[in-house]
């Protein structure tokens, strides 16, 4: 037993080495995530010369850890055995590590496993010990060369390509800027249950949930009465004996409506909360994100028709505020009103 092998650390000079090549395999292993192919170079691009040679070109591959590499504007020429008139056969090219044991003597070479020919290909049979439990003999399968009569017909990728962090990177970065996109214009709902308080004062309503709580719930920042619907129910009948009729909206925060005959006092409202996203139809029939507008008026005319501003879409709610006047007696006893 080995107990602990330090790895990054320094030595007393003169003092003899004891990092192994599979103590590197081990933390390579951790990091690159299995057998596969980097992405680096033309990662090991096969191109068929001839029905008797396949050319592996420049790349870097990993087995159970163990790193090998065809460097670049190099490459691996296997040859293929001719195949039979009439038969079908599948070959696989792999990339083989073999060793006598921990401490002992590695190889590392490439190599075509021939199949049996037959009516039917099969593939030969591949060696996939676990070298990190102590395996001697690992096989990553490169490609199947299929062989049709006398001629290779196609050359099939086995491998899995290991991409780089900093690809990984800009593709999670890619997935949530298209998640965050697609979000805009889907549905998205949630459901639950509440406690609410109905007021003595008014038991004819209940505020149940506000737009702070859908957007926090939902990851949103627009939530509205223009892009959310809800609806509720009695939670319990047993303890507040009452008909929810249904949701109103106000200043912000929805309410589940009660038939007469609340009492004041607790109530469990269920709910179900759907968001259908800021979106619009456009006119060449898609989608575009839309952005809403909360719009606080003083009217000035007995009628008057309230739009947009500048840069909006439409809008989510309308606040109306007291209309000023002011009232003046004049010279024959009565008043003048000012509105506006």
């Amino acid at each position: 037993m080995s107990g602990l092998i330090p790895i990054t650390v320094n030595t007393p000079p003169g003092e003899e080495a004891y990092i192994r090549a599979e103590d590197d395999a081990s933390v390579y292993l951790s990091l690159f995530g299995g057998d596969g192919v980097s992405t680096n170079g033309q990662s090991c691009k096969a191109t068929v010369l001839s029905n008797n040679k396949v050319r592996i070109a420049d790349g870097i591959i990993c087995v159970g850890g163990h790193f090998a590499r065809i460097p670049y504007g190099d490459y691996i020429d296997c040859e293929i055995e001719n195949g039979q008139s009439g038969k079908n056969r599948n070959d696989i090219i792999v990339a083989r590590f073999e060793t006598t044991g921990t401490g002992g003597i590695d190889t590392y070479t490439c190599e075509v496993k021939k199949g049996t020919a037959g009516t039917i290909a099969k593939d030969p049979e591949i060696v996939q010990e676990d070298l990190y439990k102590a395996g001697k003999v690992r096989e990553l399968p490169l490609y199947r060369v299929k062989i049709e009569g006398l001629s290779i017909t196609a050359v099939e990728q086995l491998f899995t390509l290991r991409k780089t962090n900093e690809e990984l990177e800009k593709e999670l970065a890619s997935l949530n800027n298209n998640f965050n996109s697609l979000r805009k214009n889907i549905q998205m709902f949630f459901a639950g249950s509440r406690v609410c308080n109905v007021s003595s004062k008014d038991n004819t309503s209940v505020s149940v949930i506000s737009n702070s709580d859908i957007n926090k719930v939902l990851g949103i920042s627009d939530a509205s009465n223009a892009n959310v619907a809800v609806s509720f129910s009695n939670g319990d009948g047993g303890a507040q004996k009452v008909h929810v009729q249904g949701a109103t909206y106000e200043n912000g925060t929805w309410y589940a409506t009660l038939a007469s005959g609340a009492k004041a006092g607790s109530i469990r409202i269920n709910y179900i909360i759907t968001y259908f996203g800021t979106s619009t139809s456009s006119s060449s029939g898609g989608s575009s994100s839309a952005k809403v507008q909360s719009k606080t008026i003083t009217p000035r005319t007995s009628e008057q028709v309230v739009t947009p501003d500048t840069g909006y879409d439409y809008l989510a709610e309308v606040t109306v505020q007291g209309i000023p006047y002011s009232e003046q007696d004049d010279s024959s006893g009565g008043t003048t009103v000012n509105i506006g």
